[in-house]
């Protein structure tokens, strides 16, 4: 294989969704939980993770439910859609957590190849939490959904990301963790893949065959050395 660059996905393969969430739950329960018991705060949890839908679930979509569904203290204002949002877009962020070894394949990949990001999700979110990573310095391109117009499994943002690194897509290998969204998306723009097995099962109606299957994301280090 003549690769010329690796493109890597954000959730659930750079970044740790599931910590990052269930640490933003955390922040949520003391917010506007902070007088009730732990067992309420574990049944929150449970109910947030499960509408949350590992984060395909739109977020307006997500608290809208909340606000109707949890347990709100009695005397309490009830917070809104809008006020939800904002301290998502604060605390989520803020608990931003990197996937275990991912700086150490940044580095090992950056020295070797160029590097590119592709990330659905809103500008302010997904760039907030590249930078409270602290990853951007790896990137020669780095493609988000809101910005580019549109998202993955779409071929066109993967061709924005390829425009930008000025290579063919028969150069480039797109890591990522969803079957339909990163590996079919990946595969029909032309792009060779890597599917990391996170939360998302593989499809049975995908005609896609990725060149590896990774449990741990450090084992790409070891594919591509």
């Amino acid at each position: 294989m003549d690769v010329k660059a690796i493109i890597f996905d954000l959730d659930n393969t750079l970044l740790d969704r599931t910590t990052t969430f269930r640490n933003f739950v955390h922040r949520f329960n003391q917010q506007f939980f902070s007088a009730s018991s732990e067992n309420v705060h574990q049944l929150n949890t449970d109910l947030i993770v499960k509408l949350d839908d590992d984060g395909y679930k739109q977020k307006p979509q997500l608290f809208a439910e909340l606000i109707e569904t949890l347990p709100w203290p009695q005397g309490d204002l009830l917070p809104n859609v809008d006020m939800l949002m904002d301290f998502y877009a604060n605390e989520y962020v803020n608990e931003a957590t990197l996937m275990s070894h991912a700086e150490e394949v940044l580095s090992f990949c950056k020295n070797r190849y160029k590097l590119g990001l592709i990330t659905n999700g809103m500008d302010s979110i997904q760039y907030g939490k590249i930078q409270r990573l602290n990853i951007k310095h790896y990137f020669d391109s780095i493609v988000v959904s809101e910005g580019a117009g549109v998202k993955k499994p779409d071929r066109r943002i993967f061709d924005i990301a390829l425009r930008e690194l000025e290579l063919s897509a028969e150069e480039c290998i797109y890591v990522g963790d969803h079957p339909k969204n990163d590996m079919e998306g990946a595969a029909l723009a032309g792009l060779q893949t890597i599917w990391l097995e996170v939360n998302q099962p593989w499809r049975d109606d995908l005609n896609v065959v990725p060149l590896k299957k990774l449990r741990q994301l450090r084992e790409l280090i070891y594919f591509l050395a």
